[in-house]
């Protein structure tokens, strides 16, 4: 009889764990199909209706579907700093890594579009430099400042001018005001 009794025992066990493992699979599924939303199912409009089967499906083209919209994504970025940087599209150096080397600080950035230069600096917290310094040397190259801002952002700032040339048959020699700018800054 004990063994008998055992037995059942033990049988019981084994439903209870399989019905408890059983309601448990049905608990993740349900919680897997919820963050599918409702526009990836387009079959049906109502996720209660759809069997499990269908929701696991769903769940997984969907899965599917966002893996290739990141890599989409991915490259669209890859491209963007390319663009950015001035890589070629067919470069063997990749964007990250010609992002590294450029982010080194201080970074200067000098744009002479015939009578406007702009300047853009890019330091860290840590190197500092007086922007009327900056100033300074646009102005004693032959530059009028027309505007002038700064932003930090996270752990680095960003220094905006923008100069107009004082006398146009001049000009402004920018060789000149970029070494000058070197010179301050590093």
């Amino acid at each position: 009889m004990k063994k008998c009794n055992g037995e059942s025992s033990s049988k019981l066990d084994r439903k209870t764990v399989e019905r408890n493992r059983r309601i448990h699979m049905k608990g993740l599924c349900f919680k897997l199909a919820s963050l599918v939303p409702p526009q990836h199912s387009k079959a049906s409009k109502s996720k209660d209706t759809l069997s499990q089967q269908k929701q696991l499906d769903l769940a997984s083209s969907y899965i599917k579907q966002l893996r290739e919209r990141i890599e989409n994504l991915k490259e669209r970025k890859e491209k963007a700093m390319r663009s950015q940087l001035g890589i070629d599209a067919n470069s063997t150096i990749d964007a990250d890594n010609a992002m590294m080397v450029r982010s080194r600080l201080p970074v200067i950035e000098l744009r002479d579009s015939g009578s406007i230069i702009e300047v853009m600096l890019i330091s860290g917290l840590n190197k500092n430099f007086m922007l009327y310094e900056v100033i300074g040397i646009l102005q004693e190259e032959g530059a009028e400042v027309i505007s002038a801002s700064f932003s930090t952002i996270g752990d680095k700032v960003f220094h905006s001018l923008h100069a107009q040339v004082k006398i146009s048959r001049v000009g402004v020699e920018t060789s000149t005001v970029w070494q000058r700018l070197q010179d301050l800054i590093y």
